[in-house]
């Protein structure tokens, strides 16, 4: 019988150590790559994305969508974020809970009143805003440094999301620009995959 490779304390370590430097590299060079990315060009290529989502049954069967609130260098969703609320979709937010040190979900209705600054200086639903159950999103909208075809995702490094994402049913897109696909995303035991990648060229059904 094949026996199981039992690795000592220091190979983990440096298997960890070796992971780190993959994923510390490859966000540089995606930085570098979003950060040639003009702001009229991301405005467009956004706009894509947002057309692109909308004709694509993925959205139009999804009754209640997670969506994320996007940094000046990820792709901006936040208009569909509005047009969700106005059509009658359940729109959420990841909202920080400071006592369990992970993320929640909480439902907006209104863009002016629901929204607070959070704890990494990123807007959030308010702590007045209902927390849904992390089972009841249809689509989550996931933001990513980089992501290739198998739908592995490369994160900003704190693993928050993937603790939220671990958890989550629904159908789980990452959303980039073309220049954050790459062939492999290096990535570990507890890095979770995404269903779909979303581009401005094209919307991705990822393989195993």
């Amino acid at each position: 019988m094949a026996r199981g490779i039992v690795r000592r304390p220091e190979e983990k370590q440096k298997m960890t150590v070796g992971l780190n430097d993959q994923k510390a590299t490859l966000r540089k060079q995606i930085r570098a790559a979003v950060g040639k990315i003009s702001s009229t060009e991301q405005l467009v290529a956004s706009g894509h994305i947002r057309t692109r989502l909308k004709e694509h049954a993925i959205w139009a069967n999804a009754r209640s969508v997670l969506f994320f609130v996007p940094l000046p260098d990820e792709v901006d969703i936040w208009p569909l974020l509005e047009e969700a609320i106005t059509g009658g979709k359940i729109a959420a937010l990841p909202r920080f809970d400071f006592q369990s040190q992970s993320y929640v979900v909480g439902c907006v209705r209104n863009l002016q009143s629901d929204l607070v600054t959070g704890q990494f200086g990123i807007r959030e639903p308010s702590a007045a805003c209902p927390e849904i159950s992390l089972h009841n999103p249809d689509l989550i909208l996931v933001p990513g440094i980089a992501f290739d075809l198998h739908g592995h995702r490369l994160g900003r490094g704190k693993g928050f999301y993937d603790q939220l994402l671990a958890a989550m049913d629904g159908i789980k897109c990452g959303v980039a620009f073309d220049e954050q696909v790459v062939d492999e995303v290096p990535v570990g035991r507890l890095d979770v995959r995404v269903d779909y990648v979303l581009t401005p060229s094209r919307l991705i059904k990822t393989t195993d």
